[in-house]
């Protein structure tokens, strides 16, 4: 459960209260501004109001909660504000709601008053679905389930991508190079903004003095450009600081670049890159974890904070702390990123929307997942190698066609299991519940036999996946090996890419030297054909 008593400005609330909050925002110029919502949907407000920012219909701050009720029961999904600021939210419906400071027309509804409750920005988007939202200073972009960006807003350094430095008072969609493309994640600088593609490219425009778009120049960009220093790197998440960028890749490494003025790059210096830059993973500087992919990159348009979560639960930070520099990643006791900005960032606001697991609700899906193998109220119970698994089998019945032709020829309570062991059979029981695997990619081989013999299209595509973020030089010939026996053609040509890549490391293994005679032969005549044995 994250803590919210960490920002000061939940201080003051009662612990009745706090155990009622799911999702949460701070932000402002001094952290002193928040917005969460409860178990039942209520949005309420606190905080000193500028320029009416709590979108409570005045100017006037509060240091008790406020409710918002446009908004109580929209369900939130993504949040995101502005230094103004201006706050804009995007709904389950796809809807895009905005208020507070307007300046630079950053609310989108055409003019330049501020908006002191929030208001369905409507202009190009009624008949879109907003799935995501980010600000930059005092602009807006919007990214829809059709791959779509739209901006709006402060337009001085091309941040909004028309192709021109003309403020946007409407939502306006970006296209130039982003044309006929499909965007899976926004994220926005001070004034710059960000965008990566479904095939794992990223593209920046706007402001770029410090080298923040990643380009090799320092010239600002009115129309998107793509990042050609990571040609053939598959981009998965990006996060912008206020002159920097962070982007993480489908095998877990981290690139950085732009403002280094408190070491926010990582890299061990000051020194501003302009171009992307693997954040060191020298061995002599005892960064051992390091060797943990990463799985998330943070950072906030506010400050020169920059963190990182590994694998295996890790949190790193580095950057602007409490006003020093630390230019390399540092070890942290956190277990989430957000708690490096409670603690490190100026100010102190939260880098995205929190989520709030409360103790005493569960939603559907947790309370299946708490009654898997209990023993209390199953009613039908595996034995693999000798150990049992209780589950129920109304749930199996529902979730597997496998399980559904099985369970309603027998009335049997017990079923012993011989074709697989006990770690895979139960992840298999634990994903039918929980809709996740959380196995190791050596044992998700396993997993992925068992879901090719029950035809479980969903789950090999995610054991593909926990394989693919688990290879490893050391590994890459066995998953390789895997890839090919269960007919896993997109794992097989990731695998096989990887070992191209890391081929000398590879061929080092005992792995390669054990390799199958036959598999050996068709890799040696691929990657020739690749043009890995070229001088």
């Amino acid at each position: 459960m994250l803590d919210v008593g960490k920002w000061p400005v939940f201080a003051l609330l009662p612990p009745e209260e706090l155990r009622l909050i799911r999702q949460a925002c701070v932000f402002g110029s001094a952290a002193n501004e928040a917005l969460y919502v409860t178990v039942n949907d209520e949005v309420f407000a606190l905080g000193t109001n500028c320029s009416g920012c709590l979108g409570l219909g005045d100017l006037q701050s509060t240091i008790e909660p406020r409710r918002i009720d446009i908004l109580c029961g929209k369900k939130i999904v993504s949040l995101s504000y502005g230094t103004g600021p201006h706050v804009v939210i995007a709904t389950a419906d796809g809807e895009v709601f905005a208020w507070g400071h307007n300046g630079y027309s950053q609310l989108g509804n055409g003019t330049t008053n501020h908006g002191l409750t929030p208001a369905l920005v409507s202009t190009n988007l009624l008949s879109k679905r907003v799935t995501e939202v980010a600000c930059g200073s005092h602009h807006t972009i919007a990214l829809t389930t059709d791959g779509e960006v739209y901006a709006w807003g402060y337009n001085n350094s091309g941040q909004v991508g028309s192709g021109s430095t003309a403020n946007q008072p409407t939502p306006r969609r970006v296209s130039s190079c982003l044309q006929n493309k499909v965007v899976v994640n926004i994220a926005c600088g001070q004034l710059c903004s960000m965008a990566v593609l479904d095939n794992g490219e990223i593209y920046g425009w706007g402001y770029n003095c410090n080298g923040q778009l990643g380009l090799g120049n320092n010239g600002n960009q009115q129309t998107p450009c793509r990042i050609a220093a990571l040609q053939g790197v598959n981009i998965v998440q990006v996060a912008c600081g206020y002159a920097h960028t962070l982007a993480l890749t489908d095998e877990g490494f981290v690139y950085a670049w732009g403002a280094n003025s408190y070491g926010q790059l990582g890299t061990g210096n000051k020194s501003n890159q302009a171009l992307p830059t693997l954040i060191n993973t020298d061995k002599e500087r005892g960064l051992l974890l390091f060797f943990s992919r990463m799985v998330e990159v943070a950072a906030c348009h506010t400050s020169h904070t920059s963190a990182a979560k590994t694998q295996s639960g890790q949190v790193l930070m580095w950057g602007q702390c409490r006003g020093q520099a630390v230019a390399s990643p540092h070890l942290t006791h956190f277990s989430t990123t957000d708690d490096v900005f409670a603690c490190f960032a100026t100010p102190a606001v939260t880098w995205h929307l929190l989520t709030v697991d409360g103790d005493d609700y569960l939603t559907v899906a947790q309370s299946l997942k708490r009654e898997f193998d209990s023993p209390e109220i199953s009613d039908l119970k595996f034995l693999v190698d000798g150990k049992c698994i209780h589950v129920h089998k109304a749930l199996l019945k529902i979730r597997c066609e496998h399980f559904r032709a099985l369970l309603n020829e027998t009335d049997e309570e017990s079923i012993e299991i011989h074709q697989f062991s006990y770690l895979v059979y139960r992840a298999f029981l634990e994903y039918l519940y929980t809709d996740t695997i959380n196995l190791p990619p050596e044992d998700a081989i396993g997993l992925l036999d068992l879901a090719t013999y029950y035809r479980e299209t969903r789950l090999k595509r995610l054991c593909q996946e926990t394989i693919k973020r688990g290879i490893s030089e050391e590994n890459a010939i066995t998953l390789l090996s895997a890839a090919v026996k269960y007919e896993a053609r997109d794992l097989e040509e990731f695998c096989f890419k990887f070992c191209v890549n890391h081929l000398t490391a590879v061929t080092q293994t005992q792995a390669f030297a054990d390799m199958d005679h036959d598999l050996l032969k068709n890799f040696i005549s691929k990657a020739s054909r690749y043009g890995a044995f070229k001088n």
